[in-house]
């Protein structure tokens, strides 16, 4: 697959204006600050097709970006504060009518800071990927911060607080110095085959 292909296709705000299912599908999904936009244009060879915001939360939809007949799709990041009731009831009806809508979901890429200990956020995210019965991997996101050794015992740390099937992907990922880039790309490719 030739990542640099790929092109924006559309964004969707509410469940409403998401895409007819069907098409195959890797989703990227994490916390607010996780540096998601940041690894998806690392994947992509691209500097800024996916919008790295200064503040978390600012991205508010579902972003789709097609790679000959594969989309990827940029899941708005959770666990940001300040926004009103009315904003975080759209954002989990948009986030429920994607992941529930009978999607031809691939993989999804689940990001995590690899430098803090697993959040109630990101439990509770694997744990509805695990309910829901989709395909995920873990991308254990800023690597670069530490040593090869300390990220893997770091990573292990992780996988036991995920609790973790032995058989469940996972990468460590850096956007700034390219770790991982090339494992994630296998990861996604070896899911597409399936």
């Amino acid at each position: 697959m030739n990542y640099n292909l790929v092109k924006f296709t559309m964004s969707a705000g509410t469940a409403q204006q998401l895409p007819k299912p069907g098409r195959p599908e890797i989703a990227f999904v994490g916390r607010s600050n996780v540096g998601k936009s940041s690894l998806m244009n690392k994947l992509f060879g691209r500097k800024d097709l996916v919008k790295v915001s200064s503040k978390p939360g600012k991205t508010t939809t579902i972003n789709f970006f097609a790679i000959g007949n594969v989309d990827f799709v940029d899941l708005p990041g959770y666990g940001f504060a300040r926004v009103n009731a009315t904003e975080q009831e759209r954002w989990n009806n948009l986030m429920e009518g994607y992941f529930e809508g009978e999607r031809n979901l691939k993989l999804v890429v689940a990001l995590v800071d690899i430098r803090h200990d697993a959040s109630p956020l990101d439990l509770q995210m694997i744990g509805y990927l695990e309910s829901l019965g989709l395909p995920y991997c873990i991308a254990f996101t800023k690597a670069d911060k530490f040593s090869r050794s300390k990220g893997l015992t770091q990573a292990a740390m992780l996988r036991k607080q995920f609790e973790l099937e032995p058989e469940v992907p996972w990468v460590l990922a850096s956007s700034t110095a390219g770790t991982g880039i090339g494992n994630l790309k296998d990861t996604i490719e070896r899911a597409l085959r399936k």
